[in-house]
């Protein structure tokens, strides 16, 4: 099975070549200017993710124009379009155009919405040389006014040489509090385009490592996940989950779990 593939970039609906999840899936849309993508969501939900440039959709007759503004998902926070199941849209390009569109199952009825840069949450997690940002766009109890079946949605930013997910953690299986269970999904871009990071992904099957570059991703149907950013560049990965609970509860590898009680400690010291 293969759990990181390259994500094609043609110019208009490009899927994985293969997923090693069961409820999540990707699609990476690219449109340049004028050009336009019609799709039925059917079963799914949809988080239209705008990664670069701007797009009017149209949801199940309505209409949000010229949604989007950053030029690239290293200058701001993301504008988003949720698409509930059942739904017919399109989009239209404003110029180039690069959206990800993150889905999972759902019956859940109901309006769709933009989600704007006001209501994405930032900060930092971690500290010292595993410090990282992140921004919240879709995160389930803390946003009723934004409902969703399954998705939970995010962005984070890794610095050049720090590492991000650290300790690494798993969420496969429903044993609440202590663990809430999500398939997860890392979309990478990384800045400089000419760079690279590293991600390790371990279970009870695997232990394995993959060359993060633009455009790849890493499937997580279970087990440990972490990235490691190149000195010199930032790598930045939208991630989604999609599981039996929209809150989020994750076991630490118990090997290196100590490392989460160091963050108070550097923070203070000014790490």
């Amino acid at each position: 099975m293969s759990y990181f593939v390259n994500v094609p970039t043609q110019n208009g609906l490009n899927k994985l070549p293969s997923n090693a999840c069961k409820l999540l899936d990707f699609q990476l849309l690219s449109l340049a200017a004028g050009e336009s993508y019609q799709g039925n969501s059917g079963d799914r939900e949809v988080l239209a993710v705008i990664l670069g440039g701007k797009g009017s959709f149209e949801v199940n007759g309505r209409s949000f124009a010229k949604v989007g503004g950053r030029p690239n998902v290293f200058a701001g926070k993301p504008y988003s379009v949720y698409i509930p199941c059942d739904a017919e849209y399109a989009i239209v390009a404003d110029g180039r155009l690069e959206v990800g569109l993150c889905s999972a199952p759902s019956d859940l009825k109901t309006e769709p919405y933009v989600i704007g840069p006001d209501l994405v949450t930032s900060g930092v997690w971690g500290a010292a040389n595993f410090s990282r940002n992140f921004h919240q766009i879709l995160t389930g109890s803390s946003q009723p006014d934004l409902p969703a079946a399954r998705l939970i949605v995010g962005e984070t930013y890794t610095p050049s040489g720090n590492w991000s997910t650290y300790p690494p953690h798993k969420h496969e299986a429903d044993d609440l509090p202590r663990e809430a269970y999500h398939e997860e999904m890392y979309f990478f871009k990384v800045n400089p385009g000419d760079g690279f990071g590293l991600t390790r992904f371990y279970n009870d099957e695997v232990d394995t490592g993959y060359i993060v570059r633009d455009n790849t991703i890493l499937m997580m149907p279970n087990g440990y996940h972490t990235v490691v950013s190149a000195p010199g560049y930032t790598t930045y990965y939208l991630w989604f989950l999609a599981g039996n609970h929209r809150m989020q509860a994750v076991t630490e590898d118990a090997n290196v779990g100590w490392v989460s009680k160091t963050v108070a400690m550097l923070k203070d010291l000014g790490h």
